[in-house]
């Protein structure tokens, strides 16, 4: 029989995963807290690793109006000499696939289109049905991860084989597997005083003032980093990179650091994404863990049948995902270039035959050249043999 899914959170990571898990065969139901189903913000970074899991789920980048990047340039924000060029041209053939820059919101919809949901609101109880199933306006209050027990707002109670907690930096999810007997870990999201602004602006604007015409001549076909380079104990800095239109809104997001958790996991409940992972912005890395998260554990868990099959597999995904993700999120502390000042904590968090990330090509190599499902289907089948050899 397949597997009753709960997916807490309809963002970038719960949407992944839903198309994954059902793919492999499993009912899935999403649960978001708020009453609509689109997405905010703005551009969104897509590198190769995250690029092959959605070209793996159908993800049409046309539809999306995702824009290639060609180059991720480091330049000093001061008089805009440029400190160091990537050329991201041969990105598909050296990293798997290309660097892509996408609305937030556009990403969101071809997931939701990937995932053929079905809206309605407030959680229920009962039979699951078939297809997956976005459930609005249901906030979680409580998981119980022994039981696959999870609590709603308005009271209703629901279980599920598998509690999917995909709803991001204060997930209630994350507490249930984190507090787990055995594992008590010590959580402290803490603020550091800085915020991202996100924002779009129009080329027709830039193109109405001397100054905004003069930067489109300069400007490269790619990802730019304008640092401060006069600030030593603070860091600021504007990156600049193509997208579609609209969405001239500012939004500010404070940055929270979180140290990376031992493991994503307990009994019937599993973290991806924000909630197991949250990132500083730095390395244009979060979405595309996120949909790392999402792809592998979809694909991790084909054949999955019951319990014990499950909490095996599990395990698997925390081997597959917790020191690569901890490793790119130590380094999504610091900005392009300074790599080197985190390299004591990443130590603890390699594995064989994996390079310690020394520069920001290393890290660009590191983050992008990595193909998630293919290291997956590698661990499924040595798994397998394992099996056929006791």
């Amino acid at each position: 029989m397949p597997l009753d899914v709960a997916i807490i959170g309809a963002g970038i990571a719960g949407l992944t995963a839903a198309v994954s898990l059902s793919r492999s065969g499993h009912r899935v139901q999403i649960y978001e807290a708020s009453a609509f189903s689109g997405e905010i913000g703005a551009a969104v970074s897509l590198a190769p690793n995250g690029v092959q899991v959605l070209q793996h789920l159908g993800f049409d980048f046309q539809r999306a109006r995702a824009v290639k990047m060609v180059s991720w340039d480091t330049v000093n924000g001061v008089d805009l000499a440029r400190i160091a060029c990537q050329d991201l041209n041969g990105a598909a053939d050296k990293l798997g696939a290309p660097f892509f820059a996408i609305h937030r919101v556009d990403l969101h919809r071809e997931l939701m289109r990937l995932a053929n949901v079905s809206e309605v609101r407030g959680p229920v109880t009962g039979q699951q049905v078939d297809g997956i199933i976005l459930r609005l306006a249901s906030p979680v209050t409580r998981v119980g991860a022994q039981e696959g027990r999870i609590e709603f707002a308005d009271g209703t109670v629901r279980h599920a084989d598998l509690i999917v907690g995909a709803n991001g930096l204060r997930s209630v999810v994350r507490n249930a597997v984190a507090h787990g007997p055995g594992l008590a870990e010590s959580i402290r999201l803490v603020s550091t005083g800085q915020s991202a602004f996100r924002f779009l602006v129009p080329t027709e604007d830039l193109r109405a003032t001397v100054s905004g015409r003069k930067l489109l001549e300069w400007k490269t076909l790619g990802a730019c980093l304008l640092a401060d380079t006069k600030l030593v104990d603070k860091e600021r800095h504007i990156m600049w990179y193509p997208c579609r239109e609209d969405a001239k809104d500012i939004k500010c997001w404070p940055l929270f650091s979180m140290s990376p958790l031992s493991s994503w996991t307990f009994e019937k409940a599993v973290l991806i994404g924000d909630a197991a992972h949250p990132m500083f912005p730095f390395g244009g890395q979060g979405s595309n863990q996120a949909i790392e998260d999402g792809g592998v554990l979809g694909v991790v868990l084909v054949g999955v049948q019951d319990v014990t099959g499950l909490h095996q597999r599990l395990e698997l995904f925390n081997k597959l995902r917790v020191r690569r993700a901890s490793r790119v999120q130590i380094l999504s502390n610091v900005r392009a270039n300074n790599e080197h000042l985190v390299q004591d904590q990443i130590r603890q968090y390699m594995e064989p035959g994996v390079p310690l990330p020394r520069s920001f090509l290393d890290r660009l190599v590191h983050d992008s050249r990595f193909d998630a499902l293919a290291r997956c289907e590698e661990a499924l089948r040595e798994l397998k043999r394992a099996e056929t050899l006791r």
